[in-house]
């Protein structure tokens, strides 16, 4: 009977991790462990309830899309930041990648190697049949949880609906 319980908690458990869904608005934010592009251990639960976070996932360094949405982000980082937000960005590629990445555009904010895909898949972010992620952006709250998910191609639409997110949650 032990064999059958232990089987049927398995089958559970891998049906769920199939089926998982992206978080959406409400949700407690996954949190996370990983290397930043400095190969400092990075670990999520240290910066939520201390900053908003605008955790942004993206398909891979140094491609055109990818850079330009980078690029954005470090642009309005000052803005960003007089609003108690920080920007951490994930993808696919390696510490050497981000490094490169980071410092060839001056990138001013967090970026989290995923290597192994553990932080794509805790979010469901990951392009069916690739070992990229899709271009997906959250804003998580203070409290932990998400207020705000862009889900689009455009590194424009995440500027504009994180600008806009952001400026909704200073309404009382």
């Amino acid at each position: 009977m032990k064999l059958k319980s232990t089987i049927a908690t398995a089958l559970l458990f891998s049906a769920t991790a199939v089926f998982a869904a992206m978080p959406k608005v409400g949700d407690t934010a996954p949190t996370f462990t990983g290397q930043d592009q400095d190969g400092k251990p990075f670990n999520l639960a240290d910066h939520v309830g201390k900053k908003i976070v605008l955790l942004y996932f993206y398909p891979k360094d140094f491609t055109g899309g990818c850079t330009k949405e980078a690029c954005g982000f470090r642009d309005r980082v000052g803005d960003l930041q007089t609003n108690n937000v920080e920007v951490i960005g994930v993808s696919h590629d390696t510490v050497d990648s981000h490094k490169k990445f980071a410092d060839e555009n001056q990138l001013n904010f967090t970026l989290v190697a995923d290597p192994d895909g553990k932080i794509i898949a805790a979010y469901d972010v990951k392009i069916p049949m690739m070992s990229l992620s899709k271009r997906v952006s959250f804003l998580i709250g203070l409290d932990g949880k998400i207020v705000h998910v862009t889900d689009a191609m455009s590194p424009q639409a995440h500027f504009n609906e994180m600008k806009e997110a952001i400026a909704g949650l200073k309404k009382p």
